[in-house]
């Protein structure tokens, strides 16, 4: 297995210039990045919150998202 930096709620937030509450409704709600349940934490792998950020960019505010994206 790779060595992997796995982020807090709070680390992975800052990491994308977003609140940890932000962080977690998107648990709950759906259509944040991925992100891996260890007992009580949720830890976040920057690789996938650099790919759901790219999967997020819109050329205008008008663009509609596709299916499992941010809303």
């Amino acid at each position: 297995m790779l060595s992997q930096s796995y982020l807090t709620t709070k680390e992975a937030a800052a990491y994308i210039r977003l609140s940890k509450r932000t962080m977690e409704g998107f648990r709950c709600r759906g259509g944040g990045p991925l992100f891996i349940k260890a007992g009580r934490r949720c830890l976040y792998r920057q690789e996938d919150l650099d790919e759901w950020a790219l999967a997020n960019r819109r050329s205008s505010t008008s663009d509609i998202p596709s299916k499992g994206q941010m809303e």
